[in-house]
This record gives C-alpha cells, structure tokens and sequence, in this order.
C-alpha cells in the first residue's frame, strides 16, 4: 500500500490513457528554513541513502582534512560521489589511498560490478573481477578512512556507528539539517556504512544551507563551500558518463548541487543568485516511493521543478531533456506509443525566472 505521504508524481501513458504512475513526495525549503513548495507530505521520513554523502564529507574538510592529505577538487569531489567505478574513478581514488596511507583492502564497502557498462565490459574483456575500489562508494569510504587517519583512529572498524568517525559525522549531518540527535533513525547503507532517515523539508534544508551557508560558523560554511566547488567544478567525479546528477551540474555550470541516492531519492542544492539577484540557497529532497529503478522519474520531476522555478534556462533544458521534464516513449521499433510527463502543479515559486525561459 501506497503510503499517504505520496502523491502522483509521474504518468506514464500508452494511446490515451494513463497506463503507469509513480507516486512521491518532495519538499523545497530556502536557507532561512522557509517551506516554499512541497507535494505529499514534507514530513516524511525518509533515508537519504548516497545523497547523504556530501553531508558525510564536511567533517573531513571542516578539520582542514583536504588541507593536511593534499586533496584536489577532484578527489574531493569523489569523497562525495556515486561514482561509475570508471577507470578515470578508480585511479582518484587509489591517488587518495596513496595519500593517507592505505589500500583499497582497507575498505569496507564491498564489491560489485562497475555501474558503468563500458567499463565492466572491458573488465570481463581482459578476464578483470572487480574490487573494491569500484564500488560506487568507495571515495566517501575512503574520505571515511582519511578521517579516521587525520584523527589518529583506528581504520579497522571505521563504519561502526559507535567509531568517532561516524559520531562525527552523524553530528555534522544532524546539524546541517536542523534535526536533534536523537531524532535521526538510522540504518545501514548497502555500502555498509551507517545511513540516516529524516524528513524531506530537513533533508532539504541541509542541500539549501550547503549552498548557501550564511548563518553557519565560518570554518563550517567554508568546508560547505569547499564541497559545492569540488563537485560543481568536476561533476564527472561525482556520477558518471551519461548519469543524470553529473549532466545537470555540466549543464548548471556552477549553479545547481545534485546528488542521488538508491531507492528514489534525490537531492538537489541551487546556489544564491542563481535564479535572480538576491534570491537565496535553495534545497530540494525528492522522494519516488517505488524506488525508480529505472532512474526515469527523478530526472523528469527534478527538472519540472527547476522550469517552474527559473533556475534552468530554455537552452539549459533542451540540452537536459532526454531525460525530462516531458519525454517521448518509444517502442523497440522506434514508433512513438506515449509519453511521461510529471504531475506536478503550479508551484507558485516567489522567484521570476529569467527571460530566456
């Protein structure tokens, strides 16, 4: 059953009729904690899964971390990501390992394939297994371990919810979001590593005030600004050829933070200004309740929503829209059979956007 927390968010037609819908929730909060927009329920709790990670990298570099190891905005940038285990990833990562002084068999994340299909191919072409540094999270497990290393702490169990790394975390995550302690539930990532559930007006208030940290302490709003640079300034770090979180921040250039995670979420931070002079930071948590495992609605309702609000231009959009915010559904013969479109209404946005809309 269909939890009243969601909404209609996406239809998917055949002929005249509406044949597949998925239902969500999202809620668009400014860095002075102001709901501007919401569908469902902005009080549902929710785990950010892998869109938790660039609130995971702050404590790393709000200690000068990135400062003490030598870290480029590239390898920052994948400390933050999802990342395709390209060879390109592999070898950012295992350039941080160096740093810190240690090994892909430190990580605790697991294995699995390359979610790039290139490149798991040319693994199995030249009789490669995949390791662990492959792994889609394998930057922030070792961000983790660069912590933990900067800190003086064992490596050995450093995603143990109880391991200072993780309290570390936990409390920067719980901060930036405006959350007490005791009110984040959490979990276990697929990467093993601890995960956090909590609203979406929250969890988007924390992209908003990652963007836009004016009423955070300095050396906090520093680590802030760090990380948007990183990952705005190399998007390929962060996602991967053809993946929706790293075409929209090239396409953005500069002014939007994406970051996705399993099981339907999106996170989504708009720099100040980026939609008029003056406007302020702006966070969007988007939540598909069937987990989108085809990773076609988040893209379309995240970009409906950047329309509405001004923060994408007509060329901006034209260039993102084989993935929304309407799409065009063909058959294997290339015959046109329906479309997608969202099922978002007027958001009312306070915001004018700009004129080439």
């Amino acid at each position: 059953m269909i939890s009243t927390a969601y909404r209609p968010i996406l239809a998917l037609t055949r002929g005249a009729i509406d044949e597949s819908i998925h239902f969500g929730a999202f809620a668009i909060v400014d860095s002075h904690s102001n709901l501007l927009a919401a569908h469902g329920d902005p009080q549902a709790i929710v785990y950010l899964r892998s869109a938790a990670k660039p609130f995971q990298a702050l404590p790393l570099i709000e200690n000068d971390g990135h400062t003490h190891w030598g870290l480029s905005k590239r390898e920052i940038a994948i400390i933050c990501a999802s990342h395709a285990g390209t060879d390109e990833h592999a070898a950012t990562i295992k350039s941080i390992q160096t740093k810190i002084d240690v090994s892909e068999t430190d990580l605790l994340c697991g294995v699995h394939p390359p979610p790039d299909a290139e490149t798991a191919f040319a693994l199995r072409a030249r009789g490669e297994s995949p390791t662990p540094v492959r792994h889609n999270c394998s930057g922030k497990h070792t961000g983790m371990l660069a912590l933990a290393r900067l800190m003086g702490h064992p490596i050995g169990d450093y995603i143990n919810p109880e391991h200072p790394v993780q309290e570390q975390i936990l409390l920067a995550f719980s901060g930036m979001c405006d959350v007490d302690l005791e009110a984040v539930t959490m979990g276990t990532d697929g990467c093993s590593a601890p995960n956090f559930a909590i609203p979406l007006r929250n969890a988007a208030l924390g992209f908003a005030r990652l963007c836009d940290p004016h009423d955070l302490p300095p050396t906090l709003a520093g680590a802030c600004q760090i990380i948007t640079d990183a990952m705005t300034s190399h998007p390929e770090m962060v996602a991967g050829p053809g993946r929706f979180d790293t075409c929209l921040m090239q396409t953005a250039d500069g002014s939007i933070v994406a970051k996705g995670g399993a099981e339907g979420y999106l996170g989504l931070g708009i720099m100040p200004g980026a939609i008029n002079p003056g406007s302020p930071g702006i966070g969007i948590a988007i939540k598909i309740a069937d987990g989108d495992l085809k990773a076609r609605a988040r893209p379309a309702v995240a970009l409906e929503i950047l329309k509405q609000f001004g923060a994408l231009t007509g060329p901006q959009l034209e260039a993102l829209s084989s993935f929304g915010p309407k799409m065009t559904l063909k058959n294997w013969r290339e015959l046109v059979i329906g479309e997608a479109r969202p099922l978002i209404s007027d958001l009312q946005t306070p915001f004018t956007g700009s004129e080439d809309q």
